[in-house]
């Protein structure tokens, strides 16, 4: 049974920045892409980042370019989103997940993920 749990959430002023952590258990972590997406209050679950298998490919979503870093340790199955210059915008509920395919290119919307963390919170002040 695959597990995804989050970590590293919390409130954060504009320009500030944080590093989400996603730790798994179960499955091989290191044959499948891993993304994070988001959900703001009273909006649709956004796509943020994704890393392909082996880390050597990512996606993300214009607006978190340039500010936002995901990254992968296969041997920790861990994966990480640093985020810098945060902006009251980036507040939402990030959840980390699974992806069924091994390349970013391909994990670049939610129907991709077969699994799902259960979120932490991400709030931004101005």
């Amino acid at each position: 049974q695959v597990q995804l749990v989050e970590s590293g959430g919390g409130l954060v002023q504009a320009g500030g920045s944080l590093r989400l952590s996603c730790a798994a258990s179960g499955g091989t972590f290191s044959n499948y892409a891993m993304g994070w997406f988001r959900q703001a209050p009273g909006k649709e679950r956004e796509f943020v980042a994704a890393i392909s298998y082996s880390g050597g490919s990512t996606y993300y979503t214009d607006s978190v370019k340039g500010r936002f870093t995901i990254s992968r340790d296969n041997v920790k199955k861990m994966v990480y989103l640093q985020m810098n210059s945060l902006k009251p915008e980036d507040t939402a509920v990030y959840y980390c997940a699974r992806s069924q395919y091994i390349s970013a290119s391909s994990s670049r919307t939610a129907t991709a993920y077969n699994y799902w963390g259960q979120g932490t919170q991400v709030t931004v002040s101005s």
